[in-house]
């Protein structure tokens, strides 16, 4: 494995680091013959770790986020012929409870009470908010502890258990195709049509970083936009750009997106 050879298309030190870790794990599971698994990593990050062991072919990949569409995920990183069916969950889920009649909680406040157990945010995978509490997915070597240790959000005291995957309140997601013209394939451009605002106040969500492109705050409204890409909104869902076409007679983009709420 020709690390530099694998980590030539990655731009940002950034990205170097997290793909020479991605090829360290890729190597020790060849010579060992034994499963590695990540830290949870955003969609941006697995994408990295996808390109980067896409060029290993001595090494398999699987996901692991506790349900289809986790936003985080950790990756499993396997020697070729491993017998996939007897690899292990790496995660497990708890289920926080209390009495939040007069306490109001967010996502927020779940992962700051989570973190103030001295857990690393890599250790923590998507938190469902259900109307008592919330459900986590978390690393599986840090269950017990928090079992032990995580007893309170705010000052209001919860009771802990685990529950199996399969009980995760997940809702299916509503999709709503959109179907536009664009003048060009600017970020702004594309985020109004998609999230249903004026360019201008687009733009000034942009400037503000409350946008992310394919899973990274972008602060340029001029960013190009291409098919395949996806534009997310902190409460606002987020959208997929489906298909790029051609122009139409007045010189502008026809584009199809895909709102998920």
């Amino acid at each position: 494995m020709n690390k530099e050879q694998l980590l030539g298309h990655l731009r940002s030190e950034e990205e170097r680091q997290l793909g020479s870790h991605i090829v360290d794990l890729a190597r020790l599971a060849w010579d060992t013959n034994r499963p590695q698994v990540t830290d949870f990593y955003d969609p941006y990050e697995r994408k990295v770790a996808e390109s980067v062991l896409s060029g290993i072919p001595e090494v398999g990949m699987l996901q692991q986020g506790g349900y289809r569409d986790a936003e985080r995920a950790r990756l499993v990183i396997y020697p070729q012929l491993y017998l996939v069916e007897t690899i292990p969950s790496a995660l497990r889920v708890l289920e926080a409870s209390g009495n939040f009649s007069f306490q109001s909680v967010s996502h927020r406040d779940y992962l700051g009470s989570l973190m103030s157990t001295g857990l690393k945010r890599s250790k923590i995978g998507d938190i469902l908010v259900l109307p008592e509490g919330c459900q986590v997915v978390v690393a599986a070597e840090v269950a017990d502890y928090l079992l032990t240790h995580w007893d309170r959000v705010h000052q209001v005291p919860i009771s802990v258990r685990e529950i199996d995957e399969e009980q995760l309140a997940v809702e299916p997601e509503r999709i709503k195709e959109i179907k536009a013209t664009v003048a060009s394939l600017r970020l702004d451009a594309v985020a109004a049509e998609g999230f249903g605002m004026s360019r201008t106040k687009m733009a000034r969500e942009i400037k503000a970083e409350r946008v992310k492109l394919n899973w990274r705050p972008e602060s340029d409204p001029s960013a190009d936009v291409r098919e395949g890409d996806v534009l997310s909104m902190r409460g606002r869902g987020r959208v997929v750009v489906s298909q790029v076409s051609g122009k139409t007679r007045k010189g502008r983009t026809s584009i199809v997106l895909h709102r998920y709420y």
